[in-house]
């Protein structure tokens, strides 16, 4: 195959950059290796980030008839006491809110709207294994399909197959590690009707717990320190359910669910980036170029706003057939400061907030927690920050129409 871009990885990065230079008329492949998008870390947050961009592709009422929950505040509890932190309102009727939404259909809806445009292809069952290279620079990537290799010749190889990209490594491209002192015990619990619907973040008796609404269940996170999983089996699944209840308040009955430890998934928890991003004739984006902690549950919309920046930057180039390092470079320049910034500020919280309150349960909510509490005003701040990020992108204008040829 011979294409404008080959992107590898189907996740927000690489299907929202693919349907972007699409509908600017750039031919594109995207590569997916699962059959479909249902996995088990999928972020659930759709930012008021991301609500903006679909609402200036014309997209977002459609996109808002899917099934989800508006989260409007963010609050976190320390022992018995509520403090409410966050207030997403002030972003707009329309946008100032969190949509709790299985991130499997964010990305069905994105691919059927990019299925609209000649110009886009989606290879599901298709993992990428290797890079094209000829006289130092990249020309496409080998990749095994269902019915066996591919090889898909491109201007442009656009890396976007998350934090574990074998690409990346085989691109020789330097990963700089910010350090992560915790990791994430992932689970769900049923849900009932009469619990407070908003995502809640607990504090209680030495174990932190996040609660995402995901209609008729909690889709659970519980923090441990760094390598602290086996400790926690160790003391086994009694032990866990009743720290978990302790924390949250849910009955002993319905934390019966977890009946088997292959119910308790681990996510390991990084935080890093790459030194650069780009290679003659490749670029990374999203988690490939730089892993976000879950931590304010930004990592999906810092890899969404970084297609928007590939697509804004490189689409005429890539039309044209006149694409240079240039245009890689500066879509590295544009997007490497609000991931730094964003990245410092969760190394932060790790730090000082997260890991302090894991070796001292029964420490006090820290000050600046405790002013947003006591100021509603202020929570517009870290609403603004979590909610659209630095330096946010919206979409150029489309340049051709569904259906009208590249």
């Amino acid at each position: 195959m011979t294409t404008r871009c080959v992107i590898s990885g189907g996740g927000p990065a690489g299907l929202m950059a693919g349907f972007l230079l699409a509908r600017a008329g750039v031919e594109v492949v995207v590569l997916e290796k699962h059959r479909d998008f249902l996995r088990d870390f999928r972020g659930d947050t759709i930012h008021p980030s991301t609500l903006r961009i679909m609402e200036a592709l014309g997209l977002l009422d459609e996109l808002l008839a899917l099934p989800h929950y508006p989260f409007r505040h963010m609050e976190f509890s320390f022992g018995d006491r509520a403090v409410p932190v966050v207030d997403f309102t002030p972003l707009g009727e329309r946008t100032g809110f969190v949509a709790m939404m299985p991130q499997w259909d964010f990305l069905d809806f994105v691919a059927q709207k990019a299925a609209d445009y000649p110009g886009f292809t989606l290879l599901m069952r298709t993992e990428s294994e290797a890079l094209i290279e000829e006289n130092g620079r990249v020309t496409g990537l080998r990749a095994k399909g269902p019915a066996g290799p591919v090889e898909i010749r491109a201007d442009l190889v656009l890396v976007a197959d998350g934090r574990d990209s074998a690409l990346r490594d085989t691109a020789g491209l330097d990963v700089q590690d910010l350090g992560a002192p915790i990791d994430v015990l992932w689970f769900r619990v049923s849900r009932t009707s009469g619990e407070n619907p908003e995502s809640l973040g607990r504090l209680k008796d030495g174990s932190i717990v996040i609660q995402l609404n995901r209609g008729n269940y909690w889709q659970m996170a519980f923090i441990v320190p760094k390598n602290g999983a086996e400790r926690v089996r160790a003391e086994g699944l009694a032990a866990f359910r009743r720290r978990v209840g302790a924390a949250t308040g849910i009955e002993a009955a319905r934390l019966e669910e977890i009946d088997d430890w292959d119910k308790v998934k681990l996510l390991s928890v990084q935080v890093n980036r790459l030194q650069r991003w780009w290679r003659d004739g490749l670029l990374c984006i999203g988690d490939a170029a730089h892993a976000m902690s879950p931590v304010g549950g930004v990592g999906i919309n810092l890899a969404v706003q970084d297609a928007v920046a590939a697509a804004n930057i490189l689409a005429a180039p890539l039309r044209n057939g006149t694409l240079s390092v240039d245009h890689l470079q500066q879509v590295q320049k544009r997007r490497l400061w609000p991931a730094r910034v964003t990245q410092r500020f969760q190394v932060f919280l790790q730090d000082r907030v997260i890991r302090p309150a894991l070796d001292k349960p029964d420490a006090p909510p820290p000050l600046p927690l405790r002013i947003l509490a006591r100021v509603p005003y202020l929570r517009r701040f870290p609403a603004r920050f979590i909610g659209l990020g630095l330096r946010p992108e919206l979409p150029r204008a489309g340049e051709v129409a569904p259906g009208d040829a590249c």
